[in-house]
């Protein structure tokens, strides 16, 4: 409790108003957040359960998987900006996010047949299939466990397993006290910090703040609206909770038979060059695009990415050939 009045009279001091027109001012952004975040989608009566879905575009199927902090309107945006247009973007929300329940076995196999379930749904028999940060896991394990489904897997900054070195959070005390936040759910708090302090949550999404601080403002607004993008908080928190208490094994992603381009930087704060690394090392014919610099958000990389991300499809055969991007190929 001592945190949340720190930041709340902090909120207050620094915004030079009373407290009164703080509260009145983040329950109006909340309720935009929180109307937003309720439009556009639909639930899908699958056989694993209602999944919570949106739609947007047309081509072929690309089913957008969202990562920790997200939900469907993420996957959106995710498909967007690392595949451009021409696809039939396909984006649920995972489990516990936004209007998706948590199952009884909630586990990144689970969601996978929960994916496949819906494509066989909305009648799509195999599609691309873009999974970003801890939305690798069930990503990787569609294209194990209903590899029909798979026209070709797309793996970005992936929080997969990884031997030597795992997916993990720096433990420093910012990011622990952004941690509890987030345990708790904390919508005010989460709200109040973007306002006095963003350099926390930048570091919390995987990405140095002194990286984003000398972006062009095109990418300090993306990060920031990323960042703004997990609110409300307590309606993605469920799914938060799963994420961070998966059990990340060994998967036998020899076995993979779909093309594979997997994406990652050197210092992503996450630590996911390790696991892709690792991943690329055991899927036959999978390429490895490294960043040197980015973070967790790739700054400064998006258009490099949408390149390699159609340079890859038209290896594949999946689309017509575009111009390639700059990046460390292995």
């Amino acid at each position: 409790m001592r945190n949340r009045h720190l930041l709340f009279a902090a909120a207050i001091v620094l915004a030079g108003a009373p407290a009164g027109a703080v509260l009145f001012l983040y329950k109006s952004e909340l309720g935009q957040a929180r109307r937003a975040a309720s439009q556009g989608s639909l639930i899908a009566g699958t056989a694993a359960g209602p999944i919570e879905y949106a739609e947007e575009g047309a081509g072929i199927p690309l089913l957008s998987i969202h990562g920790a902090g997200g939900g469907f309107d993420q996957g959106l945006t995710n498909a967007a900006g690392l595949a451009g247009e021409g696809f039939r973007v396909i984006a649920p929300s995972r489990f516990g996010y936004l209007r998706t329940p948590v199952p009884q076995d909630a586990s990144p196999a689970a969601q996978a047949d929960a994916h496949a379930a819906l494509l066989t749904k909305l009648n799509v028999p195999k599609a691309l299939v873009l999974g970003v940060s801890a939305g690798a896991r069930s990503v990787a394990e569609l294209a194990l466990r209903h590899p029909d489904a798979v026209a070709a897997l797309i793996l970005i900054v992936p929080g997969l397993y990884s031997p030597s070195s795992p997916v993990s959070i720096q433990a420093n005390r910012g990011n622990k006290f952004t941690f509890w936040v987030v345990s708790n759910g904390g919508d005010f708090i989460w709200w109040a910090a973007e306002k006095i302090a963003p350099s926390m949550l930048i570091r919390f999404m995987g990405v140095q703040p002194a990286l984003v601080a000398a972006a062009p403002q095109a990418e300090r607004d993306r990060v920031m609206s990323i960042v703004k993008s997990v609110e409300p908080l307590s309606l993605r928190f469920p799914g938060i909770n799963v994420d961070s208490t998966a059990d990340l094994h060994e998967l036998p992603l020899e076995t993979i038979t779909a093309p594979v381009l997997i994406v990652s930087t050197r210092d992503d704060l996450f630590n996911t060059l390790p696991a892709a690394e690792f991943a690329a090392g055991k899927i036959p014919g999978a390429k490895l695009l490294v960043y040197g610099t980015g973070g967790h958000l790739m700054l400064g990389h998006a258009e490099e990415v949408r390149k390699e991300v159609h340079a890859f499809l038209a290896g594949a055969g999946l689309v017509q050939p575009a111009s390639g991007g700059a990046g460390e190929h292995r």
